[in-house]
């Protein structure tokens, strides 16, 4: 590697709205706020999280949930032997 075109690579502290914070390194030398981590991630954690705003799920659900299809009137073989 070249001397003198590589930025430096200092420690940095990462730290989620949950509260978890870790420290890592990066060339950006500064203290990163994120919003999720895998403490409170649903796909590391096995718990769902359903952010409703609004009632959007349930309007979703009333307007195209569990319905059942109607069943299609088949023939019979007495009106098909006519």
């Amino acid at each position: 590697m070249k001397d003198g075109i590589h930025p430096s690579y200092r420690k940095a502290s990462v730290t989620c709205v949950c509260g978890h914070s870790f420290e890592t390194r990066s060339t950006l030398g500064k203290d990163f706020r994120i919003e999720i981590c895998s403490n409170c991630h649903p796909f590391y954690t096995g718990k769902q999280k359903l952010v409703d705003s609004a009632g959007r799920v349930e309007r979703y659900l009333r307007k195209y949930g569990k319905e059942t299809p109607k069943p299609e009137t088949a023939p019979t073989e007495a009106a098909a032997a006519e």
